[in-house]
């Protein structure tokens, strides 16, 4: 570079206003960046955005039904749901489209709550189904529901708090004083920062009862009320106690739903006409259509979505001679007709994400509910108390109304007339005021009489509260009154059954697989063939990659299963029939794919089990190898990932499936080898045993080939056997250096 033109760049290096180049960087701590950037921002998400509290209600949900109420929509009309959606946008700063959203799922019409909370009129969409989408917020219209009476009773009683909206403008409710256990009747789910919550819905007056039976004993039987949940788009729970108690109990945990369906035998179809909460009717076609086209159902015509305004209804026409029983527990199997429904009963408790069990929930819902309604009754009692006072004060003017009068008249300033009536009849500011501001025509002995006639019931009505709010006796005893009246005015019934194992029919026994014998091919690339005899004698030469090669190859059967062992430690589960027959000439299946490997992930051995009864020999760089039950990968369930399949202390070196006792060997990276005998090796039955060491490494030096010694070119075997290990072996002698088994990582 010229001198010149160096010198002009080193200025413009110098100059700190040169845009884009500072003389100086700024050093800030990531633990210092963490704490005042990230965690703000991701406690603001659990706390104030995805995780519901014991009123069951996200923010979103709260301000939006806290608008409506505002607005009047309890009991008045429908107003426009754009309408809704600019007022709510008070409260919420989240934009309108989050809004609209928010009030989609809430609705009738959207059919995702058992219990829905929005009165909807419009096209809203369906949970069920993802092209069904809704109308925008300027056609539809809204109020709110019946239900919602039993949330906004007692909201104007002091029974929550109410805080600042985020500009500072309004009040909203921290929270909302539903009456029933509403953190169990609505369906929620969210996703925060590094954790996240998924809460199945159950039915109300399920919920109801089993509040009631709680408030009466807690140590009651939860599922004598309460038997499993319930879904607003119907379906069959597969039920299992053992597994519903560990949700009941833990909060955590899964169970199975499947659809509904019938036979429609005069048009040779079945009908499902209704689904799983978690998927949608174009999930299930969409794979219906998809296993048609890959052959693996053969029974189905035509798959057609015929929703409409009576419901939804998935129509499956049928060939000639299918049985329907047959194919439906097929389709279970391998579409989302059935599902599983994973629970995470994660709430927010005073502000702490809390994961709790049904017991749980409904202790800490109890609490706040008792709370609440202490707070609504001290309320009413000091309204009450209040009244009374200013009607005791009027019980004085009944002794002499004309004295009142004469005191009013013959005061000459208003000002005076306040204090002149508290000397006059021996009363207190606020009575005084009171009895001032009686018009003229009420002053008279009828309408103080009829008054302070009132007197009395006061004087119950408070003893009555005070004894009420003194004993949490009869504090639960008020809501329990208030949940069978919610239980008796909104019936709910149940939507989704309940089916034992008992009932669920067997599956049917899958096609046999056409079995031949072939040889298996793997290259180190991870690319697999499997190649029948007649194959091979056409053409033996295999195809690769560029820079790819053959790694192994082995002799198996079309019925057999496979092995597959990569470098994250873990194993894939298939079957040898699902891999087409190939050519030497293709390139095979590649692997990593086919089996939806994680990415990155490569492939370090396939291996062919057979009946599962032998055993392994797992070679680590760190000298060590374990001899490893196949057995041990035996699973009884169609799993088709084994995490933490062998031992993660050093990387794999090789697999070997041992048929009988022989002698191994193993060889480091400064040329010295040693064989033992493979009895040595005692077996193991965890996958994950580190194994024994068998060769003495140097400082620095690691296992690079392992195997079977019959496969070697030593001559020699003496000079490296080892009588126990681990050894040391010795230096290969040039001679022995012949063409030895692959290793993994050559």
């Amino acid at each position: 570079m010229p001198r010149k033109k160096q010198e002009t760049e080193k200025k413009k290096f110098e100059n700190p206003n040169v845009i884009g180049l500072h003389s100086e960087v700024l050093e800030q701590p990531i633990t210092e960046t963490l704490e005042t950037n990230y965690m703000p921002y991701a406690m603001s998400v659990i706390v104030s955005r995805s995780i519901p509290e014991i009123d069951g209600f996200k923010p979103s949900h709260r301000k939006l039904l806290y608008t409506m109420y505002k607005m009047g929509l309890l009991t008045g009309p429908r107003q426009k749901s754009a309408n809704i959606v600019g007022r709510t946008m008070q409260l919420n700063p989240h934009g309108d489209a989050a809004i609209y959203d928010t009030m989609v799922r809430l609705s009738v019409g959207h059919d995702a709550l058992l219990t829905p909370f929005v009165d909807s009129k419009g096209n809203f969409g369906k949970v069920y189904s993802r092209d069904m989408s809704y109308a925008a917020s300027r056609y539809t219209e809204a109020k709110l529901s019946a239900i919602c009476n039993e949330i906004f009773r007692d909201i104007d009683k002091d029974t929550v708090d109410m805080v600042d909206s985020y500009d500072g403008t309004q009040k909203e409710p921290s929270l909302l004083p539903t009456a029933f256990p509403n953190v169990l009747v609505s369906a929620n789910s969210g996703i925060a920062v590094g954790m996240a919550s998924e809460i199945c819905g159950f039915n109300l007056n399920e919920v109801c009862a089993t509040a009631i039976a709680y408030l009466r004993d807690p140590e009651c039987d939860l599922f004598e009320t309460l038997p499993a949940p319930d879904f607003s788009t119907g379906g069959e729970i597969l039920y299992n106690r053992e597994e519903m108690d560990v949700i009941y109990r833990t909060g955590r945990g899964g169970f199975k739903i499947r659809a509904k369906w019938r036979y429609v035998q005069k048009e040779n179809l079945i009908e499902v006409y209704q689904i799983p909460y978690t998927t949608t009717t174009d999930i299930i076609i969409d794979k219906i259509v998809d296993l048609s086209k890959q052959g693996k159902v053969r029974e189905i015509n035509d798959v057609r979505d015929e929703t409409d305004l009576n419901g939804l209804r998935i129509a499956i026409d049928l060939k000639r001679g299918t049985d329907p029983e047959k194919l439906m527990q097929k389709l279970f199997k391998m579409t989302t007709l059935q599902d599983t429904f994973s629970c995470n009963f994660n709430i927010l408790v005073a502000g702490s994400p809390r994961v709790m069990g049904v017991r749980e929930i409904l202790e800490e819902w109890t609490a706040w509910r008792i709370e609440s309604t202490k707070r609504r009754i001290y309320f009413d009692l000091q309204k009450k108390q209040e009244k009374l006072h200013l009607l005791k004060g009027l019980e004085r003017i009944l002794l002499d109304i004309d004295k009142a009068i004469s005191i009013i008249r013959n005061t000459e300033q208003e000002s005076d007339v306040v204090p002149n009536l508290m000397m006059g009849f021996g009363i207190d500011e606020i009575q005084a005021n009171y009895v001032a501001d009686i018009r003229l025509r009420n002053i008279n002995r009828e309408y103080i009489l009829k008054r302070t006639a009132e007197t009395a019931d006061l004087e119950k009505d408070i003893a009555e509260l005070e004894a009420t709010l003194n004993n949490r006796r009869r504090i639960k005893a008020v809501i329990i009154q208030e949940l069978e009246k919610i239980n008796k005015t909104y019936h709910t019934p149940r939507k989704t059954d309940l089916v034992y194992a008992s009932d669920i029919p067997e599956e049917p026994e899958e096609e046999p697989v056409n079995d031949y014998p072939f040889t298996a091919f793997l290259s180190r690339e991870g690319y697999f063939k499997k190649i029948t005899a007649q194959s091979l004698r056409m053409s033996s030469e295999q195809k690769f990659k560029e820079n790819d090669s053959l790694r192994l190859s082995f002799e198996s059967a079309n019925s057999h299963e496979m092995l597959v062992f990569t470098d994250r430690y873990q194993v894939y589960k298939a079957k040898m029939a699902d891999f087409e027959d190939s050519k030497a000439s293709a390139l095979g299946t590649y692997l990593p794919t086919k089996l939806k490997m994680d990415e990155g992930e490569k492939v370090l051995s396939v291996i062919d089990p057979g009946d599962y009864s032998k055993d392994l020999i797992l070679f680590f760089e760190n000298g060590k190898a374990a001899r490893v039950a196949l057995a041990a990968y035996a699973t009884k369930t169609n799993r088709k990932k084994l995490i933490n399949a062998y031992s993660d202390k050093s990387p794999l070196v090789s697999v070997l499936l041992l048929p009988e006792e022989t002698n191994l060997y193993c060889i480091s990276g400064d040329g010295r080898m040693v064989i033992f005998h493979s009895s040595l090796l005692s077996q193991k039955t965890s996958k994950a045993t580190q194994g024994v060491s068998v060769m003495k490494l140097k400082k620095l030096k690691l296992v690079t080939e392992a195997g079977f010694a019959s496969d070697t070119k030593v001559e020699n075997i003496s000079r490296y056997r080892a009588k126990i290990i681990p050894g040391s072996g010795a230096v290969l002698k040039p001679e022995d250096r012949g063409e030895q088994q692959l290793s993994l990582l050559d």
